[in-house]
């Protein structure tokens, strides 16, 4: 009997309280501007593995919902984390640095990108509830698995005009074109086959006071040049083929794949965070022979095939170490076994991807990239400990393309200049080494956070998480631990498209 009048009166109370101001009504402002929120989330879940522009303005209209929200009755105040100190920390640092640059005027324009960490509160503020979560991570892989099969669709299609062989005299031989070459763009405009190529680089066919030269975006191994290239007479013949004197041509499928990005690299690194999510959720399902299971095994095939594709060598490694964390950390021996079975063939695809398309080694000190890394790394070290300002608060975010001259770096031009090719080096270069430490210190902390939130998880009791709770855990887990990886060897923090997605999945993991 008590317990019955327990219950009513906690049914009055809740009943009150739905009446109340205290919770909004369905129809109040509140209410819709809660709606909008989690709709705009969605936007930028669904567009960051395709598409910067629209990551960022799903930001920003988040980030101007959530202001807006915070103001209204009844109020929510921002919840406590346990990365708050770091994330805000470095913010705080990177500020500094950036007013006590050698440019300022430089340095603070790039505040900008260093405030993308407020996608972590954007999310983990306004998603609260497990169902719109659960939604969140599955539209995330959804969307990058859709920039699989675009990538995939580009490779069986081709793109530009590869030449496979030149006649003797052909005119490309005076253009210095050569067999492998492949043509991507004449004039900005992608290229779909010989015909559009013969026509801009014929100066018979251009007219009075036409241009004498055509540009044109080649790719050759590594390089994308795109220079100007002079205009030719070139010989009479029934197909633009034999007037350009290809023996025979193809559409060209060895440009290494960037997805719906511009770069090759952007693209491996997103792929190397959202794999890994992916292979959370694949072991922390319970069972696998499921159509569940079917479909995350074939969306993770995809990804890896695409990061081959690639050909990204930092980010295979990224990956590969993502996923040993996973299975240590969620899997049992057999799954274990299982997953090792699977990476080698894996690796050994890979491996021959690179000796094709890169024709190097996977670590090759020789190699041109390595050894532009091995070079430059040596004098970002030497300017940094040359002043003690530069220790303390760096020389400021993106200094090195106006100075680097003076501080002798890129081998006194000889070298292509640009940043670092490393987060850690390049944090301490631009910010100083205590920008370092807080970073270093918050990918630590929330690398504990994930781990004892995905043991606990596992372990079939009250505290236990829902699978999709515990794999986005693990996932983000090995993404982290593959993102710093990869970040040892390249800039990823300073790649806006790769930092959101990041973000995201720390926000969703909070």
């Amino acid at each position: 009997m008590k317990d019955e009048k327990a219950a009513a009166k906690v049914e009055q109370f809740m009943s009150g309280l739905k009446s109340s101001s205290l919770i909004p009504h369905p129809s109040s402002l509140a209410a819709w501007l809660e709606r909008a929120l989690t709709l705009s989330i969605f936007l930028l879940v669904v567009c960051a593995p395709l598409t910067i522009a629209g990551t960022q303005g799903a930001w920003l209209l988040a980030g101007l919902l959530w202001l807006i929200r915070l103001g209204v009755r009844p109020k929510t105040g921002p919840r406590r984390t346990p990365l708050d100190y770091w994330l805000l920390g470095f913010f705080v640092l990177t500020f500094f640095s950036a007013l006590l640059s050698y440019d300022p005027d430089v340095s603070i324009g790039k505040l900008r990108a260093a405030s993308l960490f407020t996608i972590v509160y954007v999310v983990a503020e306004n998603v609260t509830s497990p169902r719109v979560l659960r939604a969140l991570v599955i539209a995330l892989v959804a969307s990058c698995a859709a920039s699989n099969v675009y990538t995939f669709g580009v490779y069986v299609i081709g793109r530009g005009v590869r030449i496979d062989a030149l006649a003797a005299d052909s005119p490309l031989h005076t253009l210095g074109l050569r067999p492998g070459d492949t043509v991507l763009e004449v004039n900005g405009q992608r290229l779909r086959g010989p015909e559009p190529l013969a026509r801009a680089l014929d100066s018979r066919a251009a007219p009075d006071g036409g241009a004498l030269t055509v540009r044109l975006l080649v790719h050759r191994l590594e390089a994308y040049p795109l220079l100007d290239y002079p205009r030719l007479p070139l010989p009479e013949g029934r197909s633009a083929a034999e007037r350009l004197g290809l023996v025979s041509w193809s559409r060209g499928r060895d440009v290494r794949a960037a997805g719906t990005y511009g770069h090759y690299t952007t693209y491996a690194e997103v792929l190397q965070l959202v794999a890994s999510l992916v292979a959370g959720l694949l072991v922390a399902l319970r069972r696998k022979a499921s159509w569940r299971g079917v479909l995350l095994a074939a969306a993770l095939a995809g990804m890896c095939g695409a990061l081959i594709l690639t050909v990204t060598r930092a980010s295979w490694l990224g990956l590969l170490l993502s996923a040993l964390v996973i299975a240590s950390a969620g899997a049992g021996r057999r799954t274990l076994l299982i997953a090792a079975g699977l990476a080698l063939p894996l690796i050994l695809g890979a491996l021959f991807v690179l000796q094709q398309k890169r024709q190097v080694g996977f670590i090759d000190p020789q190699e041109g990239s390595t050894a532009w890394r091995l070079t430059v790394w040596s004098e970002a070290v030497g300017v940094l400990v040359s002043e003690p300002r530069h220790l303390l608060v760096g020389v400021g975010r993106d200094t090195l393309k106006r100075h680097w001259r003076e501080w002798g770096m890129f081998d006194g031009g000889r070298l292509p200049w640009g940043h670092l090719h490393s987060t850690p080096l390049q944090i301490a270069f631009e910010r100083g080494l205590p920008a370092l430490l807080v970073w270093l210190g918050l990918l630590a902390a929330y690398a504990r956070m994930l781990w004892r939130l995905a043991r606990r998880g596992g372990g079939g009791g009250e505290e236990s998480l829902g699978w999709v709770e515990r794999g986005l855990a693990l996932g983000a887990l090995g993404g982290t631990v593959g993102f710093f990886t990869s970040g040892l060897v390249h800039y990823n923090l300073g790649d806006s498209e790769v930092v959101m997605v990041f973000y995201l999945v720390m926000g969703l993991a909070l």
